[in-house]
């Protein structure tokens, strides 16, 4: 299916108006709150990673307490870090990364993130979702940043065909009018948490069947 064909205006309007009723997603919560804060944005992202919003709400409210700068954050020992951000996913881990990452930003940008994506980029940990999620949410930048969700929905739909999250970026920004980069996301997230799931969808609440060729589907309810 090409992008010409794909009703991109049609399922963009019916997503955001069943939207309309839920709770964002964390990372976009936590931008709104701390008014865009570039490094709010970020460290929230990388907490977010396999980690469950309610977790990653919860854990970026505390770190940004008691880091909510680069410089503070590097204040903070590794097992006190450690233990804030715990239980998310992986949180050693980020821990170690969010450290490197405030140390980059100090020594590179003189404590600020940068509004670049190759910049964001060259950062320890930082990957094309989190670099793309920065950009819209911090900077109000164009970008399409693609998780599991996006990919997986994208992929079933038969929007396209990819293997990885990356590719489905790099084949969407072909194919998906600008106006739509920055909305997708969080969009197909919720979808995907509520309806469109990994495992038995709600295929027969499907609010944009009309558009999906059920791709890989087994078993749906």
């Amino acid at each position: 299916m090409s992008g010409k064909m794909i009703a991109w205006d049609n399922i963009v309007c019916t997503l955001e108006a069943w939207r309309a009723g839920l709770d964002d997603p964390s990372v976009t919560t936590i931008a709104e709150k701390y008014h865009h804060d570039p490094w709010a944005v970020l460290t929230s992202t990388i907490l977010s990673l396999r980690t469950k919003d309610e977790l990653t709400l919860r854990a970026s409210e505390a770190l940004l307490k008691k880091a909510p700068t680069p410089e503070a954050l590097l204040n903070i020992d590794i097992k006190e870090l450690q233990e804030i951000i715990f239980p998310v996913g992986f949180y050693r881990t980020k821990a170690l990364n969010l450290q490197r990452i405030a140390q980059g930003i100090i020594e590179k940008h003189k404590g600020k993130v940068p509004c670049d994506l190759d910049e964001l980029l060259a950062l320890p940990g930082v990957g094309r979702k989190t670099a793309n999620l920065v950009m819209i949410e911090a900077f109000d930048k164009d970008g399409i940043c693609v998780d599991t969700h996006v990919h997986r929905i994208c992929n079933r739909a038969a929007w396209l065909q990819t293997s990885t999250p990356d590719q489905t970026e790099m084949h969407l920004r072909k194919i998906l009018p600008l106006k739509h980069w920055k909305k997708l996301n969080a969009l197909l997230v919720l979808y995907g948490q509520q309806l469109c799931r990994p495992i038995s969808p709600f295929c027969s609440k499907c609010l944009i069947k009309e558009y999906c060729a059920a791709e890989g589907i087994g078993k749906s309810r």
